[in-house]
């Protein structure tokens, strides 16, 4: 049995039913539509019928914002930062590469905050080349030093590989920020979709390791469940970027065994224990079948005691937050993050 099909017949033994969808799922504003329209001109194989290096291969969100800019008539180079360099972080499979940027206008004499990214790709694809965007935004608006993380992929590296690199990596540079250039008392994590549920399974991990905490998660669209009965996987399960079946696609590249679909540290919203981890900033949108799990998670880490900002926007969907250069709210989605950093990067003296 390959994985796909591994994995729909563990979820529907699992016996997870997914409530019935909206009769009609709103529009993406026209911002959003262009670059779906650019997407769609790319014409990507669909994810799910395709091998994961052939998936890695395929145009996705980056390529339709560039597309788009090249439409408007408007230069595609990147948000401009302070620097850029790679970096070798030793992990439990090997060296981790991973990107640094600095903010534009940083002084040099003074440590920076820190976050550690993690990118989306459902743990399969992508990687730190497609969520620079991501990174560059964030690190001018916080005003911090962002590592975005290149961990082990699967299903070369299947689950717990992508968790215990970020886990690592965090760990890393908890304690030799200083020498990076970095304040070891201000370092946040934060990631989008899988990298999402990177970034808060590494502050559960740290919890029950008893290792060094973070002083914030940014969790934007985060995977916090693999059961998929959730009223928007439904609602939004021909949505584009993401669709249900790439999402059962991606699980089931990502973990070995049925058992695994329920690990505390992947169904995060499954976690009986939530308490004890950092503010969160908690980011969603409307067109976005990760939209309801995403925020059921938020509000279970807000009943356990964690302050949680949350904040979901309209007519935009899954990926919208790296698209800044063409897209408004992403640049009020990264403001929002940036707020919720640096709150409690100044909190931590």
């Amino acid at each position: 049995m390959n994985r796909r099909l591994f994995v729909v017949a563990a979820v529907a033994a699992f016996g997870f039913i997914a409530p019935p969808a909206q009769s009609a799922p709103p529009a993406p504003d026209p911002q959003m539509k262009a670059v779906l329209t650019s997407l769609a001109e790319l014409k990507p194989k669909p994810i799910e019928k395709l091998s994961p290096a052939e998936a890695r291969k395929q145009p996705g969100p980056p390529d339709a914002v560039k597309r788009t800019l090249q439409k408007q008539g408007r230069p595609i180079t990147p948000e401009a930062v302070g620097s850029v360099k790679d970096i070798q972080i030793p992990g439990p499979g090997g060296n981790i590469t991973a990107r640094v940027y600095t903010p534009a206008g940083a002084d040099a004499s003074a440590p920076l905050p820190v976050l550690v990214y993690f990118h989306g790709g459902g743990w399969v694809i992508a990687g730190v080349g497609a969520y620079d965007s991501s990174a560059r935004a964030l690190a001018n608006a916080a005003g911090a030093m962002v590592v975005s993380v290149g961990y082990r992929y699967a299903p070369e590296n299947p689950f717990p590989a992508a968790h215990e690199d970020s886990y690592a990596a965090t760990q890393y540079v908890m304690k030799n920020a200083a020498s990076m250039g970095g304040d070891p008392k201000k370092v946040a994590v934060g990631g989008e979709s899988a990298g999402g549920n990177l970034a808060t399974a590494v502050c559960l991990m740290a919890r029950d390791r008893k290792g060094l905490m973070p002083v914030h998660q940014l969790l934007v669209y985060p995977v916090t469940d693999t059961s998929l009965a959730y009223p928007s996987v439904e609602t939004y399960k021909n949505a584009k970027p993401l669709n249900k079946a790439m999402l059962v696609w991606f699980v089931g590249h990502t973990v070995k065994n049925p058992k695994q679909l329920k690990s505390p540290y992947l169904a995060v919203v499954k976690n009986p224990n939530v308490s004890g981890l950092p503010p969160a900033t908690v980011i969603t949108a409307e067109i976005d079948p990760l939209l309801s799990e995403s925020k059921t998670y938020a509000d279970k880490l807000q009943k356990a005691g964690v302050p949680v900002r949350y904040k979901m926007y309209n007519g935009v969907t899954h990926e919208f937050f790296g698209m800044g250069a063409v897209i408004d709210k992403a640049k009020e989605a990264v403001a929002f993050a940036a707020e919720g950093l640096k709150a409690d990067f100044e909190k931590a003296q």
